[in-house]
Order: structure tokens, then C-alpha cells, then sequence
């Protein structure tokens, strides 16, 4: 069930707004992707909070009052149940280093750095109860 600012995980009830409203829009489209609640919410609540640490004012400020809660309606045609039980991959890209579940169409993140991709593809990996796999075409 999609959550709203109104109905949402009680954990999430003493989060300021902003983090609140970030965690809901993350664990809606982590649910929409196939996740079970039980791992959905602390990944939400950890993302949300890191880029509330991570993120300008006026980031905030913008998402705050613009920012979505509700699932997408053109995720739905790619959700992957069985990627929740896959490794995750870092792989290099012409834009940077790319974090994905092995087989997804689509990256989840793509970060500048291979440090910055690995430390955001272990903690999903942790969360999934899963590894991860370095694609590195330089290395080859």
C-alpha cells in the first residue's frame, strides 16, 4: 500500500518533514520495485536521512514543497520482485559508476566516484542479505 504524508510507518513519525516526505517517496518506489515492507522502510529511512545531511536548503526547501509521495504510475510496467533477492553491481559508466541489482534495466544510482558507489552498493547489498559485484572494463 502506497504510503502518504498522512498514513505512513509509525518509525517514520519523529522524522522533521522533510525527511519524513523523502522517506515515504523512497519506500514508495522501493515497494512499487517489488521490496517487502520489512526492507523497504530502514532502506528508505537510511537513504532519506542521508541526503537530508546531504542536500542544500534550498534542495530541501524545493522538495518540501514539490517533492512526490505517490508511486509512479510508469514504474509499475518494470517492477522486479526477484532483483530484491540479486547481487548488486557496480558498474563503470561514461558518466561515472553505476549502482544496479545484476539484471535490472536500470541503474538505482550513478555516482561520480567508484568509492562513492561502492559504500552506497554494500549498504543495499547489506540490506538485501545479498553481495556485491564490481564491473570494472578497465580492469579487464
Amino acid at each position: 500500500m502506497p504510503w502518504t504524508m498522512q498514513d505512513y510507518p509509525s518509525s517514520l513519525k519523529n522524522f522533521d518533514k522533510p525527511v519524513r516526505k523523502k522517506a515515504i517517496e523512497i519506500a514508495n518506489a522501493m515497494l512499487d520495485d517489488g521490496y517487502d515492507e520489512d526492507r523497504a522502510i530502514p532502506i528508505a529511512t537510511e537513504q532519506a536521512k542521508e541526503w537530508y545531511e546531504n542536500a542544500t536548503k534550498q534542495e530541501i526547501e524545493s522538495f518540501n514543497a514539490n517533492g512526490q509521495v505517490k508511486p509512479s504510475s510508469n514504474r509499475s510496467s518494470s517492477s522486479s520482485p526477484e532483483l530484491t533477492e540479486r547481487k548488486e553491481q557496480v558498474v563503470k559508466r561514461d558518466d561515472g559508476w553505476a549502482v544496479q541489482a545484476k539484471g535490472a534495466k536500470q541503474p538505482a544510482y550513478v555516482f561520480s566516484t567508484k568509492k562513492e558507489a561502492l559504500q552506497k552498493a554494500h549498504s543495499i547489498a547489506d540490506n538485501k542479505g545479498t553481495d556485491v559485484e564490481i564491473h570494472d572494463s578497465s580492469s579487464n
